[in-house]
């Protein structure tokens, strides 16, 4: 569900005790751009309906707008580098699947190729009947993966592809059930489990470790694409899209629907509306012209007999691309599909939804938009942007790759020139655009800035011309070149894709070409456009290559559009008032009885979405038995040592070469008045430089010579513990060859990197003003949870001075005080580092092969002696204060909200057992999912227990409603008091927790999970005891934890990140009921 990807990011700090995390969910590793496609690493303009785990680094530098919408709105960052199994040293043989098979079960073999890059067999067959074309990927990866691709190019902004993949997943022919894919979630053991609508596609994927578990998923999707019950059923559009709701005649008309109100939310954040008017203005003829998601001023224009003929028109097998990855039988592959696809004959679709090519302009455009603001303080804080088509058609696969190239070494690093010249300038906050857009049928280029005053936005539009003008006359430095390829091509070599499937981030590339008829094979094989590439520059040097590129593209490219846009404060209230005014004619144009009837299908509708599914339809959607669940957790071999004083954790598994290492410092002696510095301190260390080399020399040595590193704060609580954990993390990683080069460069990171360049240290504030704005308005469900935390532990409050409203209000003030008063704040940062850094309470946690830990023990024992042996200012400091145990309104400009309430309920006397953790994950994928997002509307309600601390918090996201929110909340006892719970609904919980506790993971987010675990105080006897107690789970488990939800009931307090117009609404219905605070 939404949850898992949100409280994942909240796991890393909180809840690791049993469920592993991601690979670096909180820190920031450069990575590199994806050069062969960029498929939407951010999701800005994307929903989701996660079942899949986020994905790696939570700052990928050059995230642009996002391309599409997912099922789950909180998937993280992942790259699209995949290649090479980390999991097999060796090819393997794989069974063939012979020519007779294949035309018996329906197929011809069209092409058979080794990949060598990821160490598969890739045949792409044919179905004979329909033409629905089938690449079938066999190697030894467990994650096995499924995926069915339709070209799905609307013609109009009502967001009919967007609907269409929320409600085929609401019931199918064989699975008659109102959503199936919640019953998946709640008694499977995906490792992925979500749908993606972009401009032009609409994409299907699964993945499972679990053979049986996989096949399950495969048919339950298969089914509901082409025989879905949402093209008989008006309600599930209503539902997923939008309809009148009318509770009683006497009130006012409103539109509701998941969609329409997931959209409205994404038409709150200025980053979306800037990405939507390039891209629309970009492509003004092409099907690009329309928001596939859909414009909430436009949704209600679409009507039922359109949705279905789209579904008619283009969920067709002759329309289909279907990707299988993994470990399983090639054979059964097919067997499963000629099921399907045999009861189609051929159609047009695959003709008829050809997406044509945008002609290029002979002249620039120039778009003016607004959007919503706060008052006064946002007025100077227009944004703008320059886009250029590069292309009147798909690329070929080696100018891609060297466009990507030049995309890094212009965007790609704090120290990458274009990047470095605009946040210097200081005519804007951060910047916008994100580069290289791959991944549509035409490649564009963006970049620009927000945060910049009226009178310089043509400044920085001269700015960018005159910086890429520059560059293609001068060219780029030796190392800044070598220090791109090392970084690449270490991605590439690697292949991590964190928690997101490497089976996945294969067929997105692959799709990328497909989808428009190109080779699907040609994006995985880079090697050899990678070494043409390195040859090219070593030959013809690298200026003849790039220069070119930026001179023919950009420079002298007229299909460029300018967009700028302006802050207005009137206009979120300006797009309410002009709803009401639609809704009120509407109701004006009624008759009595019509209302009467509108009123009658409300409660109608109501009443469907809140009755639970029969038992006999339940029992249709396939799952796994306890028998097949292991009854131990996943071990993670781990040899805890000490090296000259300092422990050291080594975890011996097959990374492929590549070392993996964490250096952890405690942070328990930092004066509470440093904290909110500690995030800004953590980025000075990586792009501040030291006294012999500028901090440009310093990352293009990084990039050189490491996988990247990262320095970010890690903070918990300790179940049993009155004092938080909290420790600074330095990680890094590089070839095992390369281990002295990476402890070397950490080690002068820590202790040689001066703190003295003031303007530097200004923008780095003014960018995390600017990030942290922009989550506020479009993450509002994180800031609501870390505020609540802070009023109800310790650890809670660490973690939101260093990234919640707190922090947002500090650096708010610290951007005056860096002009005033920078020699305090560069003497707190050096108090900082000889606070944190010395042998004191540091732990290095390494994960490589059994060779490579042997050979790195003496490296990392020069490191430790480089260190200082304590620190000269140690005090211990108490960690005894929260916020004010008060109701919170933080008002913002929006169109929706994101409501949270909460309490600890270890203080009211529950005591942890496993059982919590299937009771949760059940109330949010039944009472919450049902009563918050199907009948309320909001994009997303879940709960979260953090077992560390006792917290147990709801949360909802892009919610129409604040109080109805916080009654559902309020009725969690009365739902689980009146509960009817089957062994089978029983069994299905609690595999679908084990599938949580036992997520997929690769072996660096292995040796960082037992890292936590360690730091926590977590044993491999407790994880046992959870996991029986969790296998144990019973109806009576249910019934004791009544008495908690009563608690948060009666106890909780209640943060709401809102629209000041709901907020006045809620304390004018229950007086006072909120303290208002104002963010923007």
């Amino acid at each position: 569900m939404e949850r898992a990807a949100l409280v994942r990011s909240r796991y890393l700090c909180r809840r690791s005790l049993l469920f592993p995390t991601t690979t670096t969910t909180r820190s920031s590793l450069p990575l590199p751009v994806p050069l062969l496609r960029r498929h939407s690493t951010t999701i800005t303009r994307t929903r989701t309906r996660t079942a899949g785990s986020s994905s790696s680094s939570s700052r990928l530098l050059l995230s642009s707008s996002p391309r599409f919408y997912s099922r789950n709105r909180f998937r993280k960052h992942f790259s699209s580098l995949s290649c090479q199994a980390l999991s097999s040293p060796s090819p393997v043989d794989f069974p063939p699947v012979k020519d007779e098979v294949a035309n018996q079960l329906g197929f011809e073999k069209v092409s058979e190729e080794f990949i060598p890059e990821c160490k598969s067999k890739a045949v792409l067959f044919r179905h004979i009947k329909t033409g629905a074309e089938v690449m079938s990927v066999s190697n030894d990866d467990e994650n096995k993966v499924f995926g069915i691709v339709f070209r799905t190019p609307p013609k109009d902004s009502t967001g009919i592809p967007h609907i269409l993949e929320h409600s085929v997943l609401c019931g199918s022919r064989k699975y008659p059930l109102k959503e199936p894919f919640v019953e998946l979630l709640k008694g499977s053991l995906h490792t992925f489990l979500n749908a993606f609508t972009y401009p032009d596609r609409t994409c299907y994927p699964v993945a499972s470790t679990n053979t049986k578990d996989f096949y399950n998923l495969v048919d339950v999707y298969l089914d509901a694409v082409f025989f879905p019950k949402c093209v008989e059923d008006i309600q599930t559009f209503q539902q997923e899209g939008w309809h009148f709701e009318l509770n009683d005649p006497s009130e006012e008309i409103t539109y509701k629907g998941v969609v329409f109100n997931e959209m409205k939310g994404v038409y709150s954040q200025p980053d979306n509306i800037l990405g939507r008017a390039a891209q629309q203005a970009l492509f003004p003829d092409t099907t690009y012209g329309v928001d596939s998601g859909g414009d909430p001023q436009v949704i209600p224009k679409l009507t039922f007999e359109e949705f279905k003929e789209f579904h008619r028109k283009y969920y067709h097998p002759s329309n289909s691309r279907i990707w299988f990855y993994g470990d399983d039988d090639p054979n059964e592959r097919l067997r499963i599909l000629s099921e399907y696809l045999d009861m189609f004959d051929a159609s047009s679709a695959r003709n008829e939804s050809k997406v044509e090519a945008q002609k290029l302009f002979s002249k620039p455009v120039r778009v003016v938009e607004t959007y919503p603001a706060g008052d006064g303080g946002d007025l100077k804080k227009h944004m703008v942007c320059l886009n250029w088509l590069l292309s009147d058609k798909p690329l070929d696969l080696e100018t891609e790759l060297t466009l990507g190239f030049l995309n890094h070494l212009l965007l790609g690093t704090p120290a990458s020139p274009l990047r470095k010249i605009l946040l210097e300038s200081g005519l804007g906050d951060a910047i916008v655009g994100g580069g290289l857009e791959d991944e549509l049928l035409q490649p564009q280029f963006s970049i620009g800035m927000k945060g910049v005053s009226e009178d310089d936005i043509h400044k920085v539009e001269a700015l960018i011309t005159s910086t890429l003008k520059k560059l293609a006359e001068e060219g780029f430095d030796t190392d800044a070149i070598e220090a791109s390829m090392n970084t690449i091509e270490f991605s590439l070599r690697e292949n991590n894709t964190g928690s997101f499937p490497r089976g996945l981030s294969l067929m997105l590339r692959s799709i990328g070409k497909w989808i428009y008829d190109m080779n699907p094979l040609e994006p995985l094989k880079y090697e050899g456009p990678l070494q043409d590439l390195k040859s090219r520059i070593a030959k013809e040097g690298s200026k003849s290559v790039f220069s070119p590129l930026i001179e023919k593209l950009i420079l002298d490219n007229p299909h460029q559009v300018t967009v700028e846009m302006q802050p207005d404060p009137q206009k979120a209230a300006a797009d309410e008032a002009t709803e009401r005014q639609i809704l009120q004619k509407v109701k004006a144009s009624m008759t009595t009885e019509d209302l009467a009837e509108l009123t009658r299908a409300t409660h109608e509708l109501r009443l469907k979405q809140e009755t639970p599914d029969p038992p006999e339809a339940l029992k249709t959607v396939p799952s796994l038995s306890l028998q097949d669940i292991p009854k131990e957790p996943i071990h993670v071999p781990t040899e805890v040592g000490d090296i000259n004083g300092v422990k050291v954790l080594q975890h011996d598994l097959f990374t492929n070469d590549v070392l993996y290492t964490e250096i952890v410092f405690d942070m328990s002696s930092l004066k509470q008045e440093l904290l909110p510095l500690v995030p800004l301190f953590c980025q000075s260390l990586l792009e501040m430089g030291t006294k012999d080399l500028t901090f440009v020399q310093l990352n293009q040595l990084i990039g050189r010579k490491t996988g990247g590193i990262s320095v970010y704060p890690f903070t918990s609580s300790v179940r049993g513990k009155e004092d938080p954990c909290s420790h600074m993390i330095v990680r890094g990683k590089a070839m095992a060859g390369r281990a002295e080069d990476l402890y070397h460069l950490v080690n002068s990171i820590l202790q040689d990197v001066q703190f003295t360049d003031q303007q530097r240290f200004k923008q780095f504030v003014s960018q995390s003003r600017a990030r942290m704005e922009n989550r506020l308005r479009g993450s509002g469900h994180g800031i609501a949870a870390a505020r609540m935390d802070a009023k109800l532990n310790a650890a809670g409050l660490m973690a939101e001075k260093m990234g919640g409203l707190s922090y947002l209000e500090f650096l708010q003030t610290l951007e005056k005080r860096v002009d005033q008063d920078w020699a305090d704040i560069s003497s707190s940062l050096e108090e900082i580092r000889k606070s944190v850094f010395s042998q004191q309470g540091c732990l290095v946690n390494i994960t490589a092969d059994a060779k490579n830990l042997k050979n790195t023990e003496n490296v990392v024992s020069r490191f430790v002696d480089m260190l200082p042996t304590s620190s000269p200012i140690a005090t211990i400091t108490p960690w005894n204060v929260r916020l004010p145990l008060t109701n919170e309104a933080i008002v913002v400009p929006t169109q929706v909200n994101y409501v949270g309430k909460a309490t600890n309920i270890y203080d009211t006397g529950y005591k942890l057992n496993g059982s919590a953790y299937v009771i949760s994950k059940y109330i949010s994928n039944t009472w919450l999912w049902d009563r918050v997002r199907v009948s309320g509307g909001a994009y997303g309600g879940f709960c979260d227990f953090d077992t560390h601390s006792g917290v147990f918090s709801f949360l909802s996201y892009r919610d129409p409603n604040l109080l109805k929110t916080l009654d559902v909340y309020d009725g969690t006892g009365d739902f689980l008091r009146e509960l009817e719970i089957d062994d089978d609904t029983l069994t299905k919980a609690i595999i679908g927790t084990i599938g949580d506790v036992d997520s997929y993971q690769l072996p660096d987010a292995k040796g960082y999970s037992s890292l936590l675990r360690h730091l926590l105080g977590i044993t491999e006897e407790e994880r046992q005891r959870r996991r029986e107690e969790i296998l144990s789970t019973s109806v009576k488990d249910f019934r004791n934890f009544i008495d908690a939800m009563e608690a948060v009931k009666d106890k909780g307090i209640v943060v709401a990140v809102a629209s000041p117009e709901d907020v006045d609404a809620a304390n004018k219905e229950r007086s006072n009921f909120f303290q208002v605070k104002k963010a923007l």
